[in-house]
């Protein structure tokens, strides 16, 4: 099943998702997080209007140089960028923003609002979001700043992670 092509700020949501269909990847896991932390983790893929996963630029569990073609008048290059919010075993609330420098467009149109539970009985929920790279070479970020609040302890910690990514 390929996922719906979307456009900031349009967002799909889809419940106790089991793998990244789209891209065949397994969902990336953290290694060295003690069990109960909750955790996002995150793929990004790149491809064309048809197809936004037609290739693989980068995933959170393998560190690595993070790259995606620019776009052309002749061409456009789309990404799809996956976000994994990992339960902590007790109902955990992701609130915040992520922000994904890479896409075309105003800063603003960038800026993912994030209001996402993963409920008890699940062990992860995903958002994904698909745009147009900029037509502009150079280094940009995508920028995770969420607050994950657990139902157990009322308690929230901050999840944070930049992500460098290059366009060329």
């Amino acid at each position: 099943m390929r996922p719906r092509t979307l456009t900031i700020p349009a967002i799909a949501l889809a419940a106790a998702c089991g793998a990244c269909g789209a891209c065949g990847a397994k969902i990336p896991t953290a290694s060295g997080v003690a069990p109960g932390t909750p955790y996002v983790s995150w793929i990004i893929m790149h491809g064309d209007r048809d197809n936004p996963d037609r290739e693989f630029a980068c995933q959170s569990d393998a560190r690595a140089s993070c790259v995606v073609p620019v776009s052309r008048a002749d061409a456009q290059v789309f990404s799809h960028v996956y976000l994994y919010y990992h339960g902590a075993g007790v109902e955990t609330k992701y609130t915040g923003s992520v922000q994904i420098g890479f896409f075309q467009g105003a800063a603003e149109s960038h800026d993912m609002k994030t209001n996402v539970t993963v409920k008890k009985s699940e062990s992860i929920t995903n958002q994904s979001v698909t745009g147009i790279v900029t037509s502009n070479a150079g280094t940009y970020a995508l920028t995770i700043g969420l607050e994950a609040a657990t139902a157990a302890t009322g308690r929230s910690m901050p999840v944070r992670d930049t992500v460098t990514v290059t366009v060329k």
